[in-house]
């Protein structure tokens, strides 16, 4: 028989994993917290008592699907030993996982329309841009990369990404993903030294 703890972990996991499917699939603002709870058949007390609001629910998911990805892309990066191939693995990683309609209607349609801009830049910052600002360093430090300053550079790379993965959202043309992964290639080409 499971305890209290177990019990109330799986309430909020039931919570959690239904509350990312319906996101993913309906969008969080056609999510009702009736279906909510029927969908992870718990009662809203319980609801409540995990989470103050669908907000705080959805903050939850994202911040979920955010580490997701950041350890996808850390899974891809390190796969290579040459920083320069992690750097390119990375970010192409990012890009196929962005593709995912679940990753693409949470992360990047739903994400800063529910939380906010600042707020959703700050969970994408804490999960993927630290990796992203950590490679550029070391190639810096590497000589690989010209020194600059690393914060605006991690920006307009992620900024681009971002922007490419909700450009590649309205096409589902293999060839389109093909192409983008060619042109980020060229992009930070253009970085090394």
């Amino acid at each position: 028989m499971a305890t209290r703890a177990e019990q109330r972990d799986q309430t909020r996991q039931a919570l959690l994993r239904e509350a990312r499917r319906l996101f993913a699939a309906s969008g969080y603002p056609q999510v009702g917290l009736a279906e909510l709870v029927n969908a992870a058949g718990v009662t809203k007390g319980a609801l409540y008592h995990h989470f103050p609001s669908k907000a705080d629910v959805f903050r939850a998911v994202l911040a979920e699907v955010q580490q997701e990805v950041g350890q996808r892309v850390a899974e891809a990066a390190e796969a290579h030993d040459d920083l320069w191939d992690q750097l390119v693995a990375g970010c192409h990683a990012f890009l196929d996982v962005s593709t995912d309609p679940e990753i693409q209607q949470i992360m990047l349609i739903d994400g800063p329309a529910v939380l906010g801009w600042n707020e959703w830049r700050a969970l994408d910052e804490a999960a993927s841009e630290r990796q992203l600002a950590d490679i550029l360093e070391a190639l810096m430090d590497a000589g690989t990369m010209a020194r600059q300053p690393i914060a605006p550079l991690t920006h307009l790379l992620s900024g681009a990404m971002n922007e490419a993965v909700l450009w590649l959202a309205t096409t589902s043309r293999a060839q389109d993903l093909r192409a983008t992964k060619a042109t980020l290639t060229k992009l930070l080409e253009a970085l090394r030294l």
